[in-house]
């Protein structure tokens, strides 16, 4: 498969890279600096420079010409202000959502959050996250030209991954290994009878593997 992975230098998303290199897929991550391209190429994966937050659906859909799916996993990140949450969290995945559509990419998996709400309420920054990625995953799950499957994780922790999750459409509150998250990607990917899903994602006991095949078979 050619993947191609929107926030390629995240930590998650060098993460995915690495597993779907190792497994003999062909991984490109879309990339805004490049300064990071070394990063990827050391993941296994060909960067692609391109700003999510300028670019033209036409550019992007280019990009994915030739993928097999993708997976949007970028985000402002930490201290940025409420207008790069929508910047980013929002209209990225909604151009890389209308450019997978234009190049014909059906498989789309997005990583959102627990707790995200396009109607969630506050007035934190933390709280335009979680609205941003709520309308992020509202604006791709209306999308019927997608095979679309929007992942939620919990608190995520920089603990080595142990390949034991709760993977459900309704978890609870919980933490989650970035690896972990990096491996339930990877399979979520390579498993389209998860398209149409809404997960949450927390550490358990089911190993990566059973668990999204289990949801698959709901």
């Amino acid at each position: 498969m050619r993947i191609v992975i929107a926030g390629g230098h995240g930590q998650i998303a060098l993460r995915l890279e690495r597993l779907l290199a190792a497994r003999g897929d062909e991984v490109a991550g879309i990339i805004r600096k490049p300064e990071q391209a070394d990063d990827l190429r050391r993941a296994g994966a060909e960067p692609v420079v391109l700003d999510l937050e300028s670019a033209t659906v036409d550019a992007v859909a280019e990009v994915l010409r030739a993928a097999d799916a993708v997976v949007f996993a970028a985000g402002a990140g930490p201290g940025s202000d409420a207008s790069r949450k929508e910047t980013v969290d929002r209209a990225a995945a909604v151009l890389l959502a209308d450019a997978a559509e234009r190049a014909g990419v059906r498989r789309y998996v997005i990583v959102s959050s627990m707790g995200a709400d396009s109607a969630h309420r506050g007035d934190e920054v933390f709280d335009d996250y979680l609205r941003a990625k709520g309308a992020a995953d509202d604006a791709v799950r209306s999308r019927t030209g997608l095979d679309w499957t929007v992942l939620r994780p919990g608190m995520l922790t920089d603990d080595a991954g142990k390949g034991l999750v709760t993977l459900a459409a309704s978890t609870g509150r919980g933490t989650i290994p970035r690896d972990d998250v990096a491996a339930v990607l990877a399979e979520l990917v390579d498993t389209p009878a998860t398209a149409g899903l809404t997960l949450e994602l927390i550490s358990g006991s089911t190993p990566v593997t059973v668990a999204v095949k289990g949801v698959a078979g709901n």
